[in-house]
């Protein structure tokens, strides 16, 4: 029993139906890894007692015979991002503590109601603005994984680092992540783990901090594609309460899993062979490439001619939205208060000491492309030069079903490297962040280590609300990849 932290959400749905374990105990073993590997600071809130008290409940239903959900008893880290009823959110920010929302996001309430157990709530960077989880208040998260022969400490890769670090640790069994330009799938990429973002509008932004508003979107991060089409069926659905969520039919996604790929047209996007990408990574392209073909998959090369304006794009559009959804922390209603001798005084204090210095650099970004006199110089254009990436794809997804790329330009790099220069940190998402641009859905799975032992990812793209077909495909990699490679020690 006390290797149940390892075991899959489908492995432990098997286990807890055939009752071989009940959810208490698994509870308890990811409970025990939590206390065991505080020093990854992974987890900025735990919850046991209330873990122990939805796993009681749980294993009352299963007895019972009483209507069982999707996920049913199996424990989950939750991104800070998201509210929680009574449980602290603080988004990774000084300027949210004490922070206890009276309302739960509806991604979150989904889980519960499919059974879920919530661990406690895990670290992040700051409002989800960073690529390495080294801009949390609350200190960064320590990737599991080491480098052969040396004992630095590495990123777990960001946002969504907490959530990959619970995960690929076996502190919980999946975790929820959200992606705003790649902070589900690069943290997913350097720690071993699978890792999906939905289509935009898939699963509710309903009570979950804003950082973009037009590129937020939570997902899975699990331990396996198939498990990653469970839970993504538990989060998912349309919400009345987030203008922004899509009322379309929502497709068993598990069942989706084993499809297969022969007869699909893979694309490979000649723009992503960038000068100076790892040979490693190339390599390990090219493998996923022949994988494909190997399993009935039509290979053809595809041009997406805007993605190299991706980036600059990203980085006008995510900025200006920021700043304006970050204007309603005040010191006024919640959180953080620094009194002043004057209104404006007081917001100009609480702002200063309740932010962190990458928040304050983005705030300020997106205040000045927003201003008067560069607004159709810089937002305007960037708007359209973002309707053009996602021209591409559509012009592209006119001969292939799914895009095959990296799903980062280098492995998981140390805690004190890139952390001084924001643009070598901003280049971590290169790959990733046309999809958010364009709405669609991406996954990263694990396909292999560098030399020097670390976990290396590849990504597939789909046309929008087509993630049965990048689970597909995910799958076909992830079978032939057969990575089975744990962090040292886990």
């Amino acid at each position: 029993m006390t290797d149940l932290n390892h075991l899959t959400i489908a492995g432990a749905l098997d286990g807890l139906e055939k009752r071989e374990f009940t959810s208490f105990e698994l509870t308890m073993a990811c409970l025990a890894q939590m206390e065991k590997h505080r020093d990854l600071n992974a987890f900025i809130t735990e919850t046991k007692e209330r873990a122990l008290a939805m796993a009681m409940a749980s294993d009352v239903r299963r007895v019972s015979g009483q209507p069982l959900g999707s996920m049913e008893g199996v424990p989950l880290a939750i991104k800070d991002l998201f509210c929680t009823e009574g449980v602290l959110t603080t988004a990774g920010s000084h300027i949210l503590d004490g922070f206890h929302p009276t309302y739960e996001s509806t991604v979150s309430a989904n889980l519960w109601k499919a059974g879920a157990v919530m661990l406690g709530k895990v670290n992040m960077d700051e409002f989800a603005m960073g690529s390495s989880n080294g801009t949390s208040y609350h200190g960064p998260v320590t990737n599991p994984w080491r480098r052969k022969g040396d004992n630095t400490r590495l990123v777990p890769g960001g946002s969504s680092g907490g959530s990959a670090t619970a995960v690929s640790a076996r502190m919980a069994l999946a975790a929820t992540g959200t992606d705003t330009g790649g902070s589900i799938r690069q943290p997913a990429a350097f720690t071993g783990i699978v890792g999906l973002k939905p289509t935009y509008g898939r699963c509710s932004r309903w009570g979950i901090v804003a950082f973009a508003s037009s590129l937020d979107q939570a997902g899975p991060m699990c331990r396996s594609v198939e498990d990653t089409a469970i839970m993504l069926g538990a989060m998912a659905g349309y919400d009345p309460k987030d203008s922004t969520s899509v009322d379309v039919s929502l497709p068993d996604f598990r069942k989706a899993v084993e499809g297969g790929v022969k007869g699909l047209k893979v694309g490979v996007p000649k723009e992503y062979r960038l000068d100076g990408l790892s040979p490693e990574i190339a390599k390990l392209w090219e493998q996923g490439v022949a994988w494909l073909k190997e399993q009935g998959a039509e290979i053809k090369e595809i041009t997406l001619p805007h993605t190299k304006y991706a980036l600059p794009v990203y980085y006008i559009i995510a900025p200006a939205e920021a700043s304006s959804n970050l204007a309603r922390y005040d010191g006024v209603r919640f959180g953080l208060r620094v009194p002043g001798e004057s209104l404006d005084d007081m917001y100009e204090l609480t702002r200063a000491a309740g932010f962190g210095k990458e928040v304050k650099r983005r705030v300020m970004i997106g205040t000045y492309v927003l201003s008067a006199g560069y607004y159709d110089a810089y937002y305007l254009r960037a708007q359209r030069i973002r309707a053009l990436i996602l021209k591409d794809f559509t012009d592209a997804f006119k001969d292939v079903d799914v895009v095959l790329t990296p799903s980062t330009p280098s492995a998981a790099f140390g805690l004190e490297e890139k952390f001084d220069d924001p643009v070598a940190m901003y280049l971590n998402d290169v790959f990733t962040v046309t999809v958010n641009l364009a709405g669609l859905p991406g996954i990263s799975v694990p396909a292999g280590l560098d030399g020097r032992g670390l976990p290396l990812g590849l990504q597939l793209i789909g046309r929008a609300f087509d993630e049965e077909t990048v689970l597909r495909a995910g799958r076909a990699i992830e079978r032939a990849a057969n990575f089975t490679a744990k962090p040292e020690g886990f």
